[in-house]
């Protein structure tokens, strides 16, 4: 099977006086039948309320953030690390027990 990103947006901080996002905290779920694994991280920025592209908190979209995210994290190398994950759960080089 193929395996299926889902990204998402946990939680948002920002400045209450401007209400420019500070942090966004952002979650991947890969999963690929029963197998299923995840990563979770932080990404800060430094926003700019003069700014012409400046988005007011009020007005985000997940799919706003998640375009922040994939600024500066390599969602390329987040999904790959994910299905290492998923492929080590999936095909084990190693295991546990005892012969009797």
């Amino acid at each position: 099977m193929a395996i299926t990103y889902t990204w998402t947006i946990a939680e948002l901080e920002r400045n209450t006086a401007d209400g420019g996002v500070t942090v966004a905290h952002w979650r991947c779920e890969g999963v690929d039948g029963e197998a299923t694994a995840s990563s979770y991280g932080t990404t800060s920025w430094t926003p700019d309320a003069s700014a012409s592209d400046f988005i007011a908190f009020a007005d985000l979209t997940q799919a706003n953030v998640l375009a922040w995210v994939w600024n500066t994290v390599v969602k390329a190398d987040v999904e790959t690390a994910i299905a290492d994950k998923i492929n080590a759960e999936l095909n084990p080089t190693t295991t546990a027990g005892l012969p009797w």
